[in-house]
């Protein structure tokens, strides 16, 4: 984002405050993720973080049961909800939601459609491609949170790595270095 001319900077200043809290809300509605952003913070508060996880949960517990038509049916929904939780982290800034939660989909997906993860081949390589990488990426984002989160989130974290070894995305993971379990050690 550019910054403005100290000039211009100087003479925004000096606007009267009832026009600076015009300007102010007029650039806040222009952006819809600072809206956002400043309705949580502003508005709902910590104590809507919560209940903003637990209607994720049920997101992410949902749409993987069940029959789809194609994988790719399962793929377009997936990159929808991890989308959602990225938009969330976005929104709140809960890192640690956002990666709760990626494990907790992951794990769905195994948990519930083990025909369609079982073998790799030409319908189901897409498929098993973005599940590996997203394992890939979920670790990563463990990584990168405090070590006392990573106690929380090793039997998710082993769930998904276990699950992920023994489908037909193995050589995949195979390819990608995955771990066979997940280490709480900080490795990056």
């Amino acid at each position: 984002m550019p910054a403005l001319p100290p000039d211009l900077r100087r003479a925004l200043f000096q606007l009267p405050q009832k026009e600076k809290d015009q300007l102010l809300a007029r650039l806040v509605a222009q952006d819809a993720v600072l809206s956002e952003q400043l309705a949580y913070r502003l508005l709902e508060g910590p104590d809507a973080l919560e209940s903003r996880r637990a209607a994720l949960r049920a997101l992410v517990d949902d749409p993987v049961r069940g029959y789809h038509q194609t994988p790719n049916d399962l793929l377009v929904i997936l990159r929808q909800l991890q989308a959602r939780l990225a938009y969330h982290a976005k929104i709140t800034d809960d890192a640690f939601g956002e990666t709760e939660l990626s494990w907790r989909l992951l794990a769905n997906v195994f948990r519930h459609q083990t025909a369609v993860t079982a073998r790799l081949h030409g319908p189901t390589q897409p498929l098993l491609q973005h599940l590996t990488k997203r394992t890939a990426e979920a670790l990563k984002q463990t990584a990168r949170l405090h070590e006392d989160y990573h106690v929380e989130l090793a039997d998710a974290a082993n769930t998904v790595l276990a699950a992920l070894w023994q489908s037909g995305a193995a050589p995949l993971a195979r390819e990608l270095s995955l771990p066979r379990l997940f280490s709480m050690r900080n490795e990056e």
